[in-house]
């Protein structure tokens, strides 16, 4: 497996320097860092293989750690703090995720593996060895951005080929929680998207326990078991997460604080402070003289 995993990274290095993180093929990301990082960003039902470098993601108070040859699949809309611990010009960091449409998943359930997760075991996010059955699929995946014209038509088969081989694999019982519209990922899933499409606007947790099939109690037990944080957590660090994006775009400070749903400055900057240990115009000068620094 090691020699067809170096041939993958090398795929994958050659095609993130041509085509960056963002990629023609939907839903696929590459990620090719000379350095170690720390990177603040939601996760969407996705499945992440790491083929060089090493990572660790932090769930709340949850850690979980994975490098070369090891997979992650995030089963819900979540917001994530990871660390890329191995990295280096010599030898960076290079990782791919794919998002997964729940109802792919759930067209291959019937005809995939029986075992399934016990739901009242569920987390947003599990790691395991990378599969020597994936090799193939992702790399003919990443081959396709040498062919433009092929991206229509083939993609869709070889990511339907990818989701069959994690539905049979280790995380297949995890990935079946996806597909399973009133099993607690896909009650929790509808929740945590709605927070992600609509972070701007006032949270109505009776709204979002309606939504989730549950009553308001049940709701926050679920809802916290899967993402480790409250609704009210969950918006807020949406919310700052995209401010911080949105600041990056030198937007002005007071500007997007009220963009993303805030009503006092004030408030604002105090929330972003305990989020990131810096008001807003400090930390993303910190940034910008890191970024400086790494490209010279």
């Amino acid at each position: 497996m090691m020699t067809d995993l170096q041939t993958l990274a090398a795929l994958l290095d050659r095609q993130a320097l041509a085509h960056g993180r963002e990629t023609p093929v939907p839903g696929l990301r590459l990620t090719r860092t000379q350095a170690p990082s720390v990177i603040r960003s939601v996760y969407r039902p996705s499945f992440c293989a790491v083929l060089q470098g090493a990572k660790t993601s932090m769930l709340g108070e949850r850690t979980f750690k994975y490098r070369e040859g090891h997979c992650l699949l995030a089963s819900v809309d979540v917001p994530v703090t990871a660390r890329i611990t191995e990295a280096s010009p010599e030898r960076p960091y290079l990782a791919l995720s794919l998002e997964v449409d729940p109802a792919m998943v759930a067209e291959l359930m019937p005809a995939a593996s029986e075992e399934a997760a016990r739901d009242d075991a569920f987390s947003a996010l599990h790691t395991d060895k990378l599969e020597d059955v994936m090799i193939d699929p992702l790399a003919r995946l990443l081959g396709l951005l040498d062919h433009p014209k092929d991206i229509a038509v083939m993609a869709p088969l070889i990511q339907r080929e990818i989701v069959w081989r994690v539905l049979n694999g280790p995380l297949g019982g995890m990935l079946r929680q996806v597909g399973l519209r009133d099993s607690r990922a896909g009650r929790i899933g509808r929740a945590t998207a709605w927070i992600r499409d609509h972070f701007r606007e006032p949270l109505r947790v009776p709204d979002l326990a309606e939504m989730a099939g549950m009553s308001v109690a049940s709701f926050h037990r679920h809802f916290k078991a899967v993402t480790t944080l409250s609704p009210v957590q969950f918006q807020k660090l949406i919310r700052l997460q995209e401010a911080r994006r949105m600041l990056l775009e030198n937007k002005e400070v007071a500007a997007v604080g009220y963009a993303i749903g805030y009503e006092s400055a004030s408030h604002f900057s105090r929330d972003y402070s305990r989020q990131f240990g810096a008001p807003p115009a400090r930390d993303i000068a910190a940034i910008r003289a890191l970024v400086t620094r790494e490209v010279a």
